[in-house]
C-alpha cells in the first residue's frame, strides 16, 4: 500500500492529526508545542542539560540562525527555539509538513512573538537554501529499522512516522549541501553505533546517553569550537 492509502490527515479537536489505517485503534497523531511531553522538554531545556544545545553551539552564540534540515515532528528545532536560536524547519514529506503548519499556526495564535523566531520554509530541499545562510544546519536523517540497536520500545506517535516515513537513504547526500550553507557548523544526530554520515569524521562529538552529535566546523572566531564541549 502507499502512504495515501494507509495514511490520512484528519481534524481533530487538538489539530491536524494524521491517521493510520492498518492501526485505527491508535490516536492521530498531533503535533503540539504548546503542550505534552514536548512542551514539557522544551520548556525546561538548558544548554547545561541538552546536547542538541551543546552541540549547535548556543553555549556561545544563543541567538544562532539554524535550519533543521529533517525537521520531522520538530521535536529537536522546539527545543533549540527554546534555548534561544532562529530556527527553519524544512521537511520533505508532505503529511508531515502539513501536520508542522498547522502546529505552527497553533503557536502562533497563542504566542505570536514565535513568529520572529520559529519557521517552517516553503522550501523542502538544502539545495533551495543560499550559502551561507544559516549559521547551523542541524541534520537528523532517519536511521534504517534493522539497524537500530535500542531495544526500547518506540513510542507510538515515532511508530506511526517512521511507518510513514522511513528511512533516509539519501541521508549520506545531504552532508555537502549542508556545508555550504552553514556559516559555522553542521550537526549531525546519530546512534551512538552508527557509522559517520557520508563516511566523513567530525571534527568534533558532543555524545548524550542516548545519541551522539557529530560537529562539522566551518571556517569560525577562535575557540568556537570549545563552546560545544566534548561530553554530556
Amino acid at each position: 500500500m502507499s502512504a495515501g492509502e494507509t495514511f490520512s490527515l484528519r481534524s481533530t479537536p487538538a489539530g491536524l492529526g494524521l491517521v493510520w489505517h492498518e492501526q485505527e485503534q491508535m490516536k492521530p497523531l498531533v503535533i503540539d508545542f504548546l503542550a505534552g511531553r514536548q512542551a514539557h522538554r522544551a520548556q525546561q531545556a538548558t544548554t547545561r542539560d541538552e546536547a542538541i544545545g551543546r552541540a549547535c553551539g548556543l553555549v556561545k552564540h544563543p541567538h544562532s540562525s539554524i535550519i533543521d534540515a529533517t525537521a520531522g515532528l520538530g521535536r529537536d528545532a522546539w527545543v533549540l527555539v527554546n534555548l534561544g536560536a532562529n530556527v527553519t524547519m524544512l521537511e520533505r514529506q508532505p503529511e508531515v509538513y502539513a501536520l508542522l503548519q498547522d502546529a505552527l499556526a497553533r503557536l502562533y495564535a497563542q504566542q505570536p512573538e514565535y513568529r520572529e523566531r520559529f519557521f517552517l520554509a516553503d522550501y523542502t530541499s538544502l539545495n533551495a537554501a543560499a550559502t551561507g545562510s544559516a549559521d547551523v544546519v542541524y541534520l537528523d536523517p532517519m536511521y534504517p529499522k534493522g539497524d537500530r540497536k535500542q531495544k526500547a520500545a518506540v513510542k507510538k506517535d515515532m511508530q506511526m512516522f517512521q511507518q510513514l516515513v522511513g528511512s533516509d537513504s539519501d541521508a549520506d547526500q545531504l552532508l555537502a549541501p549542508a556545508r555550504r550553507v552553514a556559516r559555522r557548523r553542521v550537526v549531525v544526530k546519530r546512534p551512538q553505533h552508527a557509522a559517520f554520515l557520508a563516511q566523513t569524521k567530525p571534527d568534533l562529538q558532543v555524545v548524550s546517553k542516548k545519541h551522539r552529535f557529530d560537529v562539522y566546523l566551518n571556517p569560525t572566531p577562535p575557540n568556537d569550537a570549545l563552546a560545544a564541549g566534548t561530553s554530556s
